[in-house]
């Protein structure tokens, strides 16, 4: 018998793992990489965590088809946010359900709570994602299993109900005993994975979407640097520090060009719409000196989409209130 498991990298999935495979069944970890899981590579740690829960992993990209079909048209629609927690699950439910025959897998489990989460783990929301993953009752929750219908897996007595859990609400207690219990080493605490729940994250994700379509490229910009939109509607995102700046140079980006300030400058190094008009790359060039400490009223070159433009800094405060998005 093989499950495979819907792995978040959290404490109630490495909990459902360790259900399962404390069970004799073989379990396979997948990450749905969907592109807004955070601005760190994460899946090092993941696998470690999977393993402890006695499990292989595996990621699997997710992002053209996510993009595709449930982030702009979510038929239960949003969190507070940009977050369309309820079809998203479905989304992932669905992938793992196209794997388990190449996976040679019988079945699908998850860390779910009931009632953990307002909008994607009440009773009437983990319907509603089984309605939409058509899971053919295929899909265990063992955290909340026994206060939930019985599932195939149980019926069939491939998983032993009695063994699995009856979790319900956000208290942590039963979840953090148990992972003394199973020897967990390290796990993460609770909440805050997902990018389109962050209010920051969503206001920059919006912006981009009114003006231009959002492509698999366009996500590792959005989720770095201080973001600006010009005057012109051009986009501007410059590095917060040393290691924003390595990572913007790092981004290929065939809709942006850059700006550089020089090295004998210290300041951050910027992404710009390579379409920005001749106004918004002056500007950009203002913007980007005034996060140095150069004196406000000396002219520097700045190389912006392989043009140089021999500016004065812009006053910073007037910065955030005309042309910053999404800065906390």
């Amino acid at each position: 018998m093989r499950a495979l498991a819907l792995f978040s990298g959290g404490l109630d999935s490495m909990i459902a793992m360790k259900l399962i495979t404390n069970q004799g069944i073989n379990v396979k970890a997948i990450n749905i990489n969907i592109g807004f899981g955070g601005t760190k590579d994460m899946s090092s740690v993941f696998k470690k965590r999977a393993y402890e829960a006695g499990a292989d992993f595996e990621v699997i990209d997710a992002r053209e088809e996510y993009l595709k079909e449930v982030l702009f048209s979510p038929k239960y629609g949003y969190g507070k946010r940009f977050n369309p927690c309820i079809d998203c699950h479905a989304f992932m439910m669905k992938k793992a359900k196209e794997l388990l025959k190449k996976e040679s897998a019988d079945f699908i489990i998850t860390g779910e709570v009931l009632g953990q989460r307002p909008m994607s783990q009440n009773s009437k929301s983990l319907k509603n994602v089984l309605e939409l993953s058509d899971d053919e009752g295929l899909i265990l929750r063992p955290m909340s299993a026994k206060l939930l219908a019985p599932t195939k897996p149980e019926i069939e007595g491939w998983v032993d109900r009695e063994k699995l859990l009856d979790i319900k609400g956000r208290d942590r207690k039963r979840q953090i005993s148990l992972a003394h219990e199973f020897g967990f080493k390290e796990y993460a605490s609770p909440g805050g994975g997902c990018l389109l729940t962050d209010i920051y994250f969503s206001e920059k994700l919006r912006d981009f979407i009114k003006y231009q379509s959002l492509h698999i490229e366009d996500i590792a910009l959005l989720k770095v640097g201080r973001h600006f939109r010009l005057e012109h509607g051009a986009k501007l995102v410059l590095g917060r520090d040393e290691r924003e700046n390595e990572i913007l140079q790092k981004i290929d980006n065939s809709g942006f060009g850059n700006l550089f300030l020089g090295e004998e400058l210290s300041g951050p190094y910027g992404k710009i719409s390579k379409n920005a008009s001749l106004d918004d790359k002056v500007l950009a060039s203002k913007i980007a000196l005034s996060y140095t400490k150069i004196d406000k009223n000396r002219p520097h070159g700045v190389l912006v989409n392989n043009e140089i433009y021999e500016v004065c800094a812009h006053d910073a405060r007037e910065i955030s209130k005309q042309y910053a998005v999404g800065i906390s």
